[in-house]
């Protein structure tokens, strides 16, 4: 009987697929490696395979790293820019060995290997470590993966029967990335690392740099500056209102407010002088509230930050991880990874807005009657209230949207965090399948003087997917009077007030989350990764918006002082260390975070802004361009190695430039960090 190995990309994948591929709990081995078991058992696969002995295992995210050679490891091996040309080296961790051990043995009597890592880019090119090292062992082996997107039974058999070649593209793609990352970072955290440490000895720690940090970074403290520098000014506006069948309408002015005293007093004396107002219009329509659209990775980032007080890293993770939950806070990204491993939903990281249409999605639906909050809306879908989700723009060819594939009870999931998150997968489902809420929209205008005044109302007919999805509002309004067109009334008050602008808030998650996808930093992915990367180094803290409106109000609002930096690491899975938040704590359960730049980020960020060279590294233009060029070589339209010799272009040409220019970047720090000159 021939022999097929497979290897997932977790312990916890491997041994899911196994359960359902075997039928029952198949039989398992050590293998040498902690947390990696091996699993035997028969399945019979499509042709050419057919009735097969099978071990699955697994390996714990990347089998291998890269650095530069022996000779360029040191900090003063070499100059810095030798790194942009200096020899790049493979290797297997010593930490990851027995896991490569373990796949070289097995790979010597397989006919085939299947590959189940997951269906990203990062996944396929683990997948080509996977295969380079069994490949040594046994080169007649024929490679494939299976392609899934959730490890539900039915999708994991059909995934079994139908593998497909891994994309060379995607490898080349992430391995051009991975390249890149290490020649750029690494250069620039060591010119700015050995050129701002003598400075002073609160500066010792590694000044790291990353193509993706640093525009995260800018993007924080440009709106740091915007804040700090903001100047209010006074405007003035004109307000009607009028008492009718008990209920008080307010009519807004057209022209909302006037910076201009003078021409509004003018325009507000007119007012008074024309004493009676004249209804212009009276107009009732039909309106609806659309329900959201499925969900993608950034969505769920951004939702779980701002309406489940969860940041992005968490919200991502509790969907994949091996160690228990209490090893981190709420942490959205974390949280969907170990309910997809569990098998509760699809795979977290998709970029797709739209379902398929041959996905049964009522037989989904179907499984969610059973809870006992929301099972008897899930039964009013199936009963003939089922619609076809709303189809957003974004298509990524790989995953569909986050959706439940299996129904838990509540109860059954180990913390609260969990329990929310996969209320909100479900409830988010269950209004895309719903229909939209319906109302009726009333807009009455009035005539007062030569101004235009005009008031709404709102009567919600029709809830529909809001009864199932509380985290929209969509209320009525206060009941309208009746007006006339063409009558006339006398206000019962007019009167004229000052206001003066406010300040933008500092940068919410949510809203870096959206300049980050808005400006190609980074991939739905991975977005997550570079927050906490900045909050590690120290180059921002986080604090509840509850607490930053206090401070703010005591005037406590200051770049905070200090910011360690931290050693240079690339991003990826399989890092041993995961990303810590520094500052903050969670104040409340649906509190969202905003960051604050530490001195050191505001330097850092200042400094490269005022070397005069466009675009400066803490802007997304350089970053973007090389995520666009990432999927170039996805489509084929670009190879891996000219797009790393273009980008290593670029990036040369500001180094250079950045070396030159070096004592700018060390006066910020003197201003901004020891506050010299200040």
């Amino acid at each position: 009987m021939p022999k097929i190995l497979c290897v997932a990309e977790k312990p916890s994948i491997a041994r899911a697929v196994a359960e359902h591929l075997a039928g029952q709990r198949p039989n398992s081995r050590r293998t040498g490696a902690e947390y990696i078991m091996n699993y035997d058992f028969n399945f019979a696969f499509g042709p050419p395979w057919g009735h097969c002995s099978v071990t699955m295992t697994s390996v714990i995210g990347h089998l291998q790293s890269q650095d530069f050679a022996h000779a360029y490891r040191g900090w003063k091996s070499c100059s810095p820019g030798e790194l942009f040309e200096a020899p790049i080296e493979s290797y297997v961790d010593d930490k990851k060995k027995a896991i490569a051990d373990n796949i070289t043995r097995e790979a010597h009597y397989a006919k085939a290997l299947f590959i189940w890592t997951d269906c990203d880019r990062e996944g396929e090119y683990i997948g080509s470590e996977i295969s380079q090292i069994a490949l040594k062992a046994n080169p007649n082996l024929e490679v494939k993966r299976a392609k899934f997107s959730n490890i539900e039974r039915a999708h994991v058999l059909r995934a079994a029967q139908n593998p497909i070649r891994l994309d060379e593209r995607q490898v080349s793609a992430v391995a051009a990335r991975i390249e890149l990352d290490l020649r750029i970072g690494a250069s620039f955290t060591r010119l700015q690392t050995l050129s701002i440490q003598p400075l002073g000895p609160e500066l010792q720690n590694v000044i790291s740099y990353g193509s993706c940090q640093f525009p995260t970074l800018g993007f924080v403290v440009d709106r740091y500056f915007r804040v700090r520098n903001f100047v209010p000014e006074t405007f003035w506006y004109i307000k009607v209102t009028h008492l009718r069948d008990d209920i008080n309408v307010s009519f807004s002015w057209k022209r909302v407010h006037l910076f201009d005293r003078m021409a509004a007093t003018i325009l507000f004396e007119r007012c008074i002088a024309s004493k009676a107002a004249k209804v212009t219009k009276v107009q009732t329509k039909p309106t609806s509230k659309w329900r959201p659209l499925p969900l993608t990775t950034v969505e769920l980032q951004k939702l779980g930050s701002r309406l489940l007080g969860m940041d992005s890293q968490t919200a991502m993770k509790v969907m994949h991880s091996l160690q228990p939950v209490t090893a981190y806070i709420a942490d959205a990204s974390k949280i969907a990874e170990e309910l997809y491993t569990k098998g509760f939903i699809s795979y977290p990281r998709t970029e797709t807005d739209q379902f398929d249409r041959g996905i049964d999605l009522e037989a989904l639906i179907q499984k969610q009657t059973a809870d006992g909050n929301w099972g008897a809306y899930a039964q009013g879908l199936v009963g003939g209230k089922f619609r076809q989700p709303r189809a957003g723009r974004n298509d990524d060819q790989a995953h569909p949207p986050i959706h439940p594939v299996a129904y838990v009870a509540s109860n059954s999931l180990p913390t609260g965090e969990h329990r929310r998150l996969y209320e909100f997968v479900v409830r988010r489902f269950l209004a895309c399948c719903s229909e939209d809420a319906k109302g009726e929209a009333t807009t009455i205008e009035i005539e007062f003087g030569d101004e235009i005044f005009h008031t709404h109302g709102l009567l919600v007919r029709e809830r529909n997917y809001l009864d199932v999805y509380p985290y929209d509002r969509w209320d009525s309004s206060q009941q309208l009077p009746d007006f006339v067109v063409g009558e006339q009334f006398i206000p019962t008050e007019a009167v004229m007030l000052e206001g003066q602008t406010g300040p933008p808030g500092y940068l919410t998650e949510p809203e870096l989350i959206a300049l980050m996808d808005a400006n190609g930093i980074g991939t739905d992915a991975t977005m997550a990764e570079h927050i906490a990367k900045i909050k590690e180094r120290e180059y921002v803290i986080s604090r509840p918006r509850s607490e930053a409106a206090r401070r703010d109000d005591n005037g406590d609002d200051a770049a905070v002082r200090g910011g360690r930096g931290g050693r240079g690491r690339r991003g990826g899975r399989g890092s041993s260390r995961p990303g810590a938040g520094s500052g903050g704590g969670r104040g409340g359960r649906n509190t969202v975070q905003e960051f604050i730049p530490s001195t050191l980020g505001v330097a850092l960020v200042e400094g490269y802004n005022s070397m005069g060279f466009e675009p400066s590294l803490s802007k997304p233009f350089l970053r973007k361009e090389m995520e666009l060029k990432m999927k170039a070589i996805c489509e084929g339209r670009k190879t891996k190695s000219g797009v790393v010799e273009e980008s290593l272009g670029q990036y040369r040409e500001v180094f250079i430039i950045t070396s030159r220019r070096i004592n700018v970047l060390k006066a910020a720090v003197r201003k901004f960090v020891l506050g010299e000159g200040e």
